[in-house]
C-alpha cells in the first residue's frame, strides 16, 4: 500500500482539527471522570476503545502535525470515522443530549456536541 499523499495527509488532519472540538485540556480533564470511564466498548484491559482513543488524542494534539507518527496519522483516520458515524446516531431531542452516553463516548474521542 503506498504511503499517503500529503495533500492526503493535509485532508485528514484537517478533518481531525474540525473533528475533535475539544482541547487536549479539556479531553485530559474528562478522560478523568467517571462519565468518561462509564461509556464504551471495552478494550480488554478494563478501558473502553473510547477511552484509550482519548489518550491517544491527546498525545497527538501536543504534537506538531509534521511530527506525527504513521500510527497517529491512521488514528486521525478512525476518529474522523467514528465522530462522523456517531453524530448521525444522535439522539432525536436536544433534551436527551447533555448527560447521555452518546455524548460521553464521543467526548471520549475529543469532540463534545454541545460546544459551538
Amino acid at each position: 500500500m503506498a504511503a499517503p499523499s500529503t495533500s492526503d495527509s493535509s485532508d485528514v488532519y484537517a478533518a481531525f482539527k474540525q473533528d475533535v472540538n475539544m482541547t487536549a485540556a479539556e479531553l485530559e480533564k474528562w478522560l478523568k471522570t467517571d462519565e468518561s470511564k462509564s461509556v464504551g466498548q471495552d478494550s480488554g484491559d478494563g478501558s473502553s476503545i473510547g477511552h484509550h482513543s482519548g489518550e491517544h488524542i491527546v498525545r497527538i494534539l501536543h504534537k506538531k502535525q509534521a511530527d506525527l507518527t504513521p500510527d497517529d496519522e491512521a488514528h486521525l483516520h478512525k476518529v474522523h470515522s467514528y465522530v462522523s458515524r456517531h453524530l448521525a446516531q444522535g439522539p432525536h431531542h436536544a433534551a436527551d443530549i447533555e448527560a447521555s452516553r452518546w455524548r460521553y463516548s464521543l467526548m471520549n474521542w475529543g469532540h463534545d456536541p454541545l460546544k459551538k
